[in-house]
């Protein structure tokens, strides 16, 4: 019933979350009318031209310092790397792989803690492709951030390649311009005693659909997955994460939390887990929160757990969407904080809870300037 190709493949109901039909091919997928599961809570007539339409996948403009042992260049969609991390799932995802022309490839290598920041705000007005793949060798350590900005009109695929042993951050930042409409799909492999620490932060843009889908391949795999992000008017950010527990011995924890203000801001979260037959002794956690600032706005949070055996550590899931804390702000107002400042105070404590976890001390420092934009209801 979640399959966007239930029409040409059958009539079955796909049963579980890891058995949708996957194809690299936009044109093995129907055309999207917006009553499919995977796309009923997304405004699909304002992101049409990503999901049908023609795009350009050459080579864009992007800035990224030299940082040793990590190798930052375009490879061809020849590469043997593409397509190891996961294989499009809807027709958007097709769309952006059936059209680019080469990967930008990020390549991390040695065992010091590396730190780059790949800032891209140059991808023009017309609707464009792209590819990122970013691999950690085995026993590498490196934050990675894609830092997106300016107006773009974007459908993209990231892939991540964790090695055995390797420790991992990627974080992905959407701070486009009100105009800009991003549609990405990330696609993470983690190896046997890996860890990916991945983050999604979503801020600017008219709509932004992240949707990250984790495989923790390898023994003793490790993944979190955090996210932060604040709807103004009019705005939809969405995110619909998946984590997969394929292997033993794995530890999984989503947490997501947004806040929503203004006319028409609205938010999506879904969260799959799927902790397969193999995967025994798992600990998995999933976690969803949105506070509500203004009337006229609305949070989706669906959170899913699927559980293919009996051996597992631990596994749960938790919804939460409201209003302010009555507690925290009588609390604060009893100590003379007035209460706008006051309801500042609980929003910044809130969103920064996850911001704090991100482990690069400049963006969380940046993030946290963003969120007091925010919050006085300014431009970033």
């Amino acid at each position: 019933m979640i399959s966007d190709a239930t029409n040409r493949h059958g009539s079955v109901p796909v049963q579980t979350r890891n058995e949708r039909f996957t194809s690299t091919d936009v044109h093995d997928f129907p055309e999207v009318t917006g009553r499919e599961a995977t796309w009923k809570l997304t405004p699909v007539d304002r992101i049409a031209e990503l999901i049908s339409g023609h795009l350009d996948g050459s080579r864009y403009e992007f800035e990224a310092p030299a940082v040793e042992d990590i190798d930052v260049a375009w490879v061809p969609r020849s590469d043997p790397r593409i397509g190891l991390a996961g294989i499009p799932e809807d027709r958007a995802s097709a769309n952006a792989w059936t059209m680019f022309e080469g990967a930008l490839a990020v390549t991390v290598g040695g065992e010091e803690h590396r730190e780059l920041v790949l800032t891209r705000s140059q991808f023009g007005s017309g609707a464009r492709a792209a590819h990122t793949l970013i691999e950690a060798k085995p026993f590498s350590n490196a934050v990675v951030v894609l830092d997106n900005a300016g107006s773009a009109l974007l459908s993209e695929n990231v892939e991540i390649l964790v090695g055995d042993g390797a420790s991992l951050t990627v974080v992905t930042v959407q701070d486009f311009d009100d105009d800009a409409r991003y549609v990405a799909t990330h696609f993470a492999k983690v190896g046997r005693d890996a860890t990916l620490k991945h983050v999604v932060v979503s801020l600017g843009g008219e709509v932004v659909r992240v949707n990250p889908a984790v495989t923790l391949a390898g023994t003793g795999a490790d993944g979190e997955l955090l996210g932060v992000y604040f709807a103004d008017g009019g705005q939809h950010l969405e995110q619909q994460v998946f984590l997969f527990h394929q292997a033993a011995n794995t530890r999984g924890r989503v947490n997501y939390k947004g806040a929503l203000q203004g006319e028409g801001a609205r938010t999506v979260w879904i969260g799959d887990v799927l902790i397969g037959p193999d995967a025994v002794a798992t600990d998995s956690y999933e976690q969803n929160r949105n506070l509500v600032l203004t009337d006229g706005t609305r949070a989706d949070s669906i959170p899913n757990l699927e559980i293919e055996t009996g051996d597992i550590q631990g596994a749960g899931h938790a919804s939460a969407t409201g209003r302010f804390d009555d507690e925290q702000l009588f609390y604060l107002r009893a100590r003379g904080i007035p209460e706008e400042e006051a309801r500042r105070l609980v929003v910044r404590g809130f969103l920064t809870d996850i911001i704090q976890k991100i482990g690069y001390a400049p963006l969380e420092e940046r993030l946290t300037a963003a969120i007091e934009v925010e919050l006085a209801g300014g431009r970033r």
